[in-house]
């Protein structure tokens, strides 16, 4: 980029950017204690040898414009480097008694590298930039051995980088009955993608002790054991030392294999869209892509690349007969040969909206509230429906169906949810659902069908959609992969018969009717109940059936006293559900790999989601809700899927959908996040990394075995083997000193994840702060992170109750999720303590009302308009009463202040040079905008070595002038809070009964 370099007193806080490598920050090099270092020598001046790598800029000059650290700018362009050694240019710099430097990088002709217009922040000795990457190494450190009078040992060692994302590599050795470098030991070249090389001359010794680093601190060494490497040719990969290796980096043999045909294509009709499906094609070096071929209708021959095995093509025309063939395209660009052809006759166009498009931008910015959406508002009573347990449950009597909000009611309250700040609604999954009890939405039947009872004439799911965004609002749908109902999955399983409706049962299993299908929402004109069991029973063994020893008694009896009978209720171990497509296991071990691939409930059939068929009918159903415009995904039981199931089909799968149907901005800002459930105070959880959120944010690091089953298994094992010690780092969340960087997202997974360690320990914000602090280095990027205090699931401590620990601590724990680095999210009424202290779930045992997920929709009645966000102009009703509660104003004048300093919704944080319990400091950097804030809860708090400049609260009001670095601030009082900001715009909002 040709740009003129900004003169010194303008340019932004320099920023050292730290790679993190495979095994963590060791804090020590090899099997030692703490670092190995060079006695410090006195010396009359500091220097820097300053490496600069060319082979990406081929530049035909190069020059280095420079800054003491506390002294002035070179003339521009700065002083000319000299070449130093293949691809690189070097320059020694006097630094006098400073500590380091700031630079850029130009060809003296206008084209600059400044760091992305943050300048590098350089130290001392030898330093190494490439590519945007500083480390401390010589690369071009002398080779050639020493003349001897006897050949010499050579060890030629060969490193691995591709798991680890380092753009350096030192190796740091030992001859046997020698001596260590000194560290970091020598620069390693380029040898080719992903591997590093070095040359070592061993003298008389026949093997080294070594270890690698990314010259940043970030170490491999071997889990503290280093590595052994003969002589002669050796890899090192993965842990694992090959000797007498073949050179890694020679040049393969051509590709020339084409991958099979791919099998088993299905196409299946749906209006206007036909959904395609086929197994994985095997190739010797694996498939990349895959051609979709579509003749028919009056577009001609049609090819569209795709990255997954499933595919819906839309838009087309009705009515209309079309063929379809599949091929598979290796890496090389070596093609299979085409399918079996298959065909789909579309049907009518479907009178529905259009499809819509989600709003695409960062999810950081927007603040998310969270509602059982058949548990919110009630805007047709038409489609409330009590089900089976409607009366033992206890809601007869208070009048409350299960299914009584939906989404004509939320469309009707999107005014009250703007006026109380939010941008996010997250709603609970929208698909047919099929159980008993089932208004929650996680007992998908039909994943393609949106509940009926959720719609109404004019109020359907695209209708809420879109009224959303035209609020400027954000749709975030619950999704499930894992499970399905016990009635299986209406087009992939469904079971036909599960057990004997005799006297005693037929109350509860219904009458079979010819040709009905369950919808939910129909109601059986005999019992004036919902079907809910439908064509599920049996008075005599059907042909056919699988369940062992169906009808048999089981010599137990229900609550009731009814006979049990096998096979009346759903059970993994029973042969109900087939192998291929559903797992046939309980889980054992909450902490082990079972607990990946086995049943959580008799009501959650466990899928297979490691079979193709699987995975083609769960991205062929959410691409549906993706085509709707939703703006992301919460993932439900995300931790009982595999990594790398996650990582190679569903992931990539809602990736590639977005970006075909609404543009790489809006792919970049769909928002996933998972739930990764972790009951626990730990970092990771009981110390399996497989079962802790932050697992969940990152890539895999080496390949495994095509086949997906084996591959989860090899993962599991791998990934436990390496341990906590051995997970990535990352720098994303962190400030550097008071400097933000540009986040290193290259190895993130695609999926951000709820956080658990701050909702287990939300009993009181210091503890949630401690904790989240201590986790924020092992994910992807924190500052993604969706913080709550309570859920529909559980409290703080995995308690079965809404938050009860007072407004004081309510207005507190809000006034840290509002600053901190995450995104806010409530669950619905908690802005007026709905339900606090009750009981959250206790399925139809007890009446809804009596829970906290009881029905809100009479503390909203009435009418409101929201201006804007947190600006409410009109109410009236019940809701105006509900609108005046001090929590509710406390969320109000909180999301009108995270909303106004971007350091607050995208910024880094430290607590460096902080003094306080709950304080730190935050910014954002990013073109015209630089956002610094200091932030205290409750508490005071000094904030040493910050920018000097004025200061404003965004509370208060209040000024502050800082000439000497420091800032303090007195304690504002429980649940309020104070929020500096450099240059800010003043106060914000106006006083509430927390935020004064």
């Amino acid at each position: 980029m040709s740009r003129t370099p900004l003169p010194p007193a303008a340019r932004p806080v320099a920023v050292l950017a730290v790679a993190a490598g495979l095994f963590g920050l060791l804090a020590a090099p090899p099997g030692e204690p703490s670092p190995r270092t060079a006695p410090t020598a006195a010396v009359a001046e500091n220097t820097a040898t300053v490496f600069y790598w060319t082979r990406t800029k081929n530049w035909a000059a190069y020059n280095l414009h420079y800054a003491p650290d506390g002294g002035s700018w070179t003339t521009v362009p700065g002083v000319a480097m000299e070449p130093a050694c293949t691809d690189w240019v070097r320059k020694t710099v006097s630094l006098g008694s400073a500590a380091g430097l700031k630079a850029t990088f130009n060809n003296g002709s206008g084209t600059w590298d400044n760091n992305g217009g943050q300048d590098y922040a350089l130290g001392t000795g030898n330093i190494t930039v490439k590519d945007g990457v500083v480390a401390h190494s010589d690369p071009c450190a002398d080779t050639t051995p020493a003349p001897t009078p006897t050949p010499a040992a050579k060890a030629t060692v060969y490193y691995s980088t591709e798991a680890l994302g380092w753009s350096t590599a030192n190796i740091h050795y030992q001859p046997a009955g020698g001596a260590w470098t000194a560290v970091p030991g020598l620069g390693m070249q380029a040898a080719c993608a992903g591997w590093w090389k070095r040359e070592i001359d061993l003298g008389t010794a026949a093997s080294l002790k070594a270890a690698f680093n990314n010259g940043n601190g970030t170490w491999d060494n071997n889990g503290g054991s280093d590595y052994t490497i003969g002589t002669g040719v050796s890899t090192v990969r993965n842990r694992v030392v090959t000797a007498d290796a073949a050179d890694p980096c020679a040049a393969a043999p051509p590709d020339t294999q084409a991958p099979t045909a791919p099998a088993r294509v299905t196409a299946a009709a749906d209006g206007v869209s036909v959904l395609l499906g086929w197994d994985p094609a095997t190739d010797d070096r694996g498939v990349t892509a895959y051609q979709v071929t579509r003749t028919g209708g009056s577009g001609g021959t049609v090819v569209t690349d795709v990255g997954s095995t499933v595919y819906t093509d839309t838009g087309l025309v009705e009515r209309t007969l079309y063929t379809y063939t599949v091929k598979a395209v290796d890496a090389a660009g070596n093609v299979s040969p085409a399918s079996a052809p298959v065909t789909a006759t579309t049907g009518d166009k479907p009178a529905t909206p259009a499809p819509g498009k989600p709003l695409g931008t960062d999810p950081r910015k927007d603040p998310i509230y969270f509602v059982l959406t058949a548990r919110f508002n009630d805007g047709d009573p038409s489609n409330n429906r009590g089900g089976s347990q409607h009366v033992k449950s206890g809601n007869a009597a208070h009048d409350d169906p299960m299914f009584r909000g939906d989404f004509k009611g939320l469309i009707q309250k999107l005014d009250y949810v703007k006026g109380l700040g939010f941008s996010a609604i997250w709603i609970t999954p929208v698909v047919l659902s099929r159980s008993d009890y089932d208004y929650h939405g996680y007992h998908g039947w039909d994943f393609y069908k949106v509940d009926p009872r959720l719609e109404s004439a004019g109020a359907s799911y695209q209708d809420l959609i879109d009224a959303a965004h035209a609020k400027g609002m954000k749709i975030y749908q619950d999704v499930v992969y894992n499970h399905s109902s016990r009635w299986g999955a209406k087009g992939l399983f469904v079971p036909t018969v599960y057990g004997v409706r005799d006297s005693q049962w037929s109350w509860y299993y219904d009458e079979q009717q010819p040709g009905f299908e369950y919808d939910g929402l129909t109601i059986d004109a005999k019992t004036g109940k919902s079907y809910y069991n439908g064509d599920l029973w049996s008075t005599a063994e059907p042909a056919g059936n699988t369940c062992v020893n169906w009808g048999k008694p089981t010599g137990g009896r229900s609550a009731e006293g009814y006979t049990l009978y096998n096979c009346q209720w759903p059970s993994p171990t029973s042969g109900m559900f087939p192998a291929d497509l559903y797992h046939r296991c309980w889980i054992g071990n909450w902490e082990g790999e079972d607990a990946r691939s086995c049943w959580l409930h008799e009501d959650l059939a466990d899928f297979n989601t490691e079979n193709p068929a699987v995975q083609n009918y769960l991205i062929g159903a959410y691409d549906k809700y993706i085509d709707m415009g939703v703006d992301g995904f919460r993932v439900d039981t995300a931790v009982h899927i595999p990594r790398t199931t996650w990582n190679r089909r569903f992931l990539p799968a809602i990736q590639e959908r977005v970006t075909q149907r609404h543009g790489a901005e809006a792919a970049a800002n769909f928002f996933v996040f998972g739930e990764v459930a972790a009951f626990v105070n730990d970092k990771w959880n009981r110390g399996s990394v497989n079962h802790s959120a932050q697992f969940y944010t990152w890539k895999e690091r080496k390949e495994y075995d095509a086949d997906d089953a084996r591959a989860s298994l090899e993962m599991y094992a791998y990934e436990q083997g390496l341990g906590p010690a051995g997970q990535p780092t990352s720098t994303n969340a962190f400030l550097n000193g008071n400097s933000y960087h540009a986040p290193d997202h290259s190895r993130f997974s695609g999926m951000n994840v709820i956080d658990m360690r701050m909702h287990m320990n939300f009993g009181d914000a210091q503890n949630a702060f401690s904790n989240g602090k201590d986790s924020d280095d092992s994910y992807n990027d924190a500052t993604y992170n969706v913080v709550y205090v309570d859920s529909h699931d559980y409290g703080p401590n995995k308690s079965s109750e809404r938050y009860a620990g007072g407004t004081d601590a309510w207005a507190e724990n809000m006034s840290l999720m509002w600053t901190f680095r995450g995104i806010p999210t409530l669950y619905y009424g908690s802005e007026i303590e709905f339900q606090k202290g009750r009981k959250i779930d206790c399925g139809p045992t007890c009446p809804l009302a009596d829970t906290g997920r009881a029905y809100f929709g009479d503390h909203v009645a009435g009418s409101v308009t929201a201006s804007d966000f947190s600006q409410v102009s009109a109410a009236s009703g019940q809701v105006a009463t509900t609108l005046q509660q001090p929590l509710v104003r406390h969320v109000q004048r909180l999301n009108q202040i995270r909303r106004a300093v971007p350091a607050l919704q995208t910024g880094q944080y430290s607590t460096d040079g902080v003094s306080g319990g709950l304080a730190f400091k935050r910014r954002y950097t990013s073109g015209s905008t630089d956002s610094f804030a200091l932030v205290t809860v409750s508490g005071g708090a000094t904030f040493a070595g910050v920018p000097n400049g004025t200061y404003t609260d965004a509370v208060t009001g209040d000024v502050r002038t800082v000439t000497n670095g420091s800032l303090t601030v007195a304690a504002p009082g429980k649940g309020n809070l104070r929020v500096y900001v450099l240059n800010g715009p003043g106060r914000i909002g106006t006083a509430g009964p927390y935020l004064k």
